[in-house]
């Protein structure tokens, strides 16, 4: 790895530790829920920590561009964008389920080349730059090795959302997986980067839910694609091993036409 990109690693790092460092006394408040014109909520967490990740990047990368869920794209130099959501699963984190994080992502000419998920309720949080490799907690960590659909733990944020999607796929899956569950949101990431699950799925994503996983995967030994099987974040995400992601592609695609 090039000294400037372990520099910009453990940029993205401290932005994720800040943005833990903000929420985590809100976390057992009772804090105001408003909700976005898509729907989604906001609360008072996750404003003061987005603020927060902006200020220390316009401190310490001052030329980068910033794109965040709650404000939005501010430019930069063309060349360097970082990509932050201050907190992924905002309803885990209104409901105090410890399933929630903060996604930090930096873009170089398009390309993801670091990424870090800190999951501060759970006191874990995994990172990795291209060509670096990928870590949990300070260790290197790596996918499983298990190869068949049928051992294999799968999670999603929603279930129901995965049976809208594709309901004869959603069925398949749960006949054909070893284990289905929504452990989901980037912890869902996060466990199958730890080696935990084998797969993790979302029927819909936005740039700054997945921007991070990317890289963190590779480095993990894992892929990440669309459900059409473009490497790379897509407007949905598939996430595995890489050993059983084109069965778990087969299935949800199979279930996608049939429905």
């Amino acid at each position: 790895m090039d000294r400037e990109l372990e520099e910009l690693t453990g940029i993205a790092r401290r932005a994720a530790a800040l943005a833990g460092d903000i929420v985590m006394p809100l976390y057992e408040q009772r804090l105001t829920v408003e909700l976005k014109a898509d729907g989604t909520p906001v609360t008072e967490a996750d404003r003061r920590a987005e603020e927060a990740m902006r200020e220390l990047f316009a401190r310490e990368t001052p030329d980068f561009g910033v794109l965040g869920e709650e404000q939005g794209e501010s430019p930069g130099d063309g060349r360097h964008r970082w990509v932050i959501d201050p907190i992924d699963g905002t309803k885990s984190f209104i409901h105090r389920v410890p399933l929630f994080g903060t996604l930090v992502a930096l873009e170089r000419d398009g390309e993801p080349v670091v990424g870090v998920v800190a999951c501060p309720a759970v006191g874990e949080t995994a990172w990795a730059s291209r060509g670096g490799g990928a870590f949990l907690n300070g260790e290197p960590t790596r996918v499983s090795d298990n190869a068949s659909l049928g051992g294999a733990t799968v999670l999603t944020t929603s279930s129901a959302s995965l049976q809208l999607r594709t309901p004869a796929g959603f069925a398949k899956l749960a006949r054909e997986a070893g284990l289905v569950r929504s452990w989901g949101d980037c912890y869902g990431y996060l466990a199958v980067i730890a080696g935990r699950a084998e797969a993790m799925i979302d029927p819909r994503v936005n740039p700054w839910d997945i921007a991070p996983f990317a890289v963190l995967l590779e480095e993990a030994g894992g892929r990440l694609t669309t459900w059409d099987g473009a490497d790379g974040a897509g407007e949905d995400a598939i996430a595995t091993n890489g050993h059983i992601h084109e069965a778990l592609l087969a299935v949800l695609t199979a279930g996608e036409d049939a429905g």
